[in-house]
């Protein structure tokens, strides 16, 4: 699958101040392991985006690391949270506590990074979120021990919301997920909307299990809105663009996912996927070193990498440079360390941690090609 790419937005995320940091651990390895623990979503509605794929990026990433720092061998475990907050912080809190987990990556679905984000806080362990996207995480949750390594919502909405606007489609209707990643994405893209002298004429909330989005699309079609953006990501963005077509939204009214990934188009199918928006930081296909990366990728995986699997993997391979650097497993000295270095990589160029641990980068407006564009 193709894109193109329309727009380059050099957009920050939420900038902030994190307050009560905690100092960083004295220097040492603390079990002499370095054990990172992959918690994701393994079989609901954001496994395709996260799930086995995520489990390949981080091993691919210590692997390459050579599966060691400062003599310390580094292991792996993975759980599913099942999109639940309580399960999430429950299998959290064990990992830390009794198999002396040091670092937690992806926290697909916000609500569930946000619950252990805290109980991480209180460990010194580091999280690095590449699918917790509520500016919460790095706002009013910050932490020392917090790295938000993909786009919050805020950068998501914007640059889409931005470039609409300036093509004179200014009324918009938000079909949403009701959880606190949905919510935020809606209330930051509204925001820029309202702003920019736009029209929020609506929004209709779906549960994160919907299948059926009949009800919520005859809503947006009829307010009569220019753009209907879809505040969802993984199944539910694939089931609302299928049925959209039935509806025959498109081309009179434009569909926007806010956060969609190669994955969802290849579910949705280029004959219908055709034409729709898309935000993100990062894309497979963009130049020799991501094409390169992603190649190695695919021929584990057998299907290409979302900006979440490279975030994954990219964050891990700095942590591990930050081990390595300050002799340390600490949360604190890890995240401290890795928001006073750049990040250079194929994910992230010339990128930079603020000090409330969200990553400033490239975002990029695509829109799926028609299968007739060259």
């Amino acid at each position: 699958m193709k894109t193109s790419r329309v727009a380059a937005i050099a957009t920050g995320l939420i900038a902030g101040a994190c307050w009560a940091l905690e100092p960083a651990s004295a220097a040492e390895i603390s079990d002499g392991v370095v054990k990172i623990g992959v918690l994701t979503d393994m079989s609901g509605p954001y496994s395709a985006i996260a799930g086995a794929a995520s489990k390949t990026a981080a091993e691919m990433a210590i692997k390459d690391y050579g599966e060691k720092v400062k003599n310390a061998p580094i292991e792996l475990v993975v759980a599913d949270h099942q999109n639940k907050p309580d399960v999430g912080s429950a299998i959290a809190r064990r990992w830390i506590e009794n198999e002396k987990v040091d670092i937690i990556v992806d926290l697909v679905n916000s609500a569930v990074g946000l619950a252990v984000i805290q109980v991480a806080k209180q460990h010194d362990k580091a999280t690095l979120l590449s699918g917790t996207l509520s500016g919460r995480a790095v706002n009013e949750e910050c932490a020392a021990t917090t790295v938000q390594g993909t786009s919050d919502t805020y950068a998501l909405s914007k640059g889409m919301a931005s470039a609409l606007m300036k093509e004179g489609k200014k009324r918009w209707f938000f079909i949403t997920v009701d959880n606190a990643f949905g919510r935020s994405l809606e209330q930051d893209a509204g925001d820029t909307v309202k702003a920019l002298g736009g029209q929020v004429l609506g929004s209709v909330k779906h549960p994160l299990d919907t299948v059926d989005f009949s009800s919520f699309l005859l809503s947006a079609q009829s307010s009569g809105a220019d753009v209907i953006a879809l505040a969802n990501a993984g199944d539910n963005t694939v089931a609302a663009v299928k049925q959209a077509a039935e509806y025959r939204i498109t081309p009179k009214q434009t569909l926007a996912a806010l956060d969609a990934f190669i994955t969802d188009t290849h579910a949705i199918g280029l004959d219908i996927a055709k034409g729709l928006y898309i935000s993100q930081g990062w894309y497979w296909d963009y130049d020799d070193r991501t094409r390169d990366w992603s190649k190695r990728f695919y021929a584990l995986h057998h299907g290409m990498p979302t900006v979440q699997n490279a975030a994954i993997y990219s964050m891990i391979t700095n942590a591990l440079k930050a081990v390595d650097a300050t002799g340390s497993d600490s949360g604190a000295a890890i995240v401290g360390y890795m928001k006073t270095h750049d990040i250079s990589d194929f994910y992230a160029r010339h990128a930079k941690l603020r000090e409330n641990g969200s990553l400033v980068h490239d975002m990029f407006l695509f829109q799926v090609r028609k299968l007739s564009a060259k």
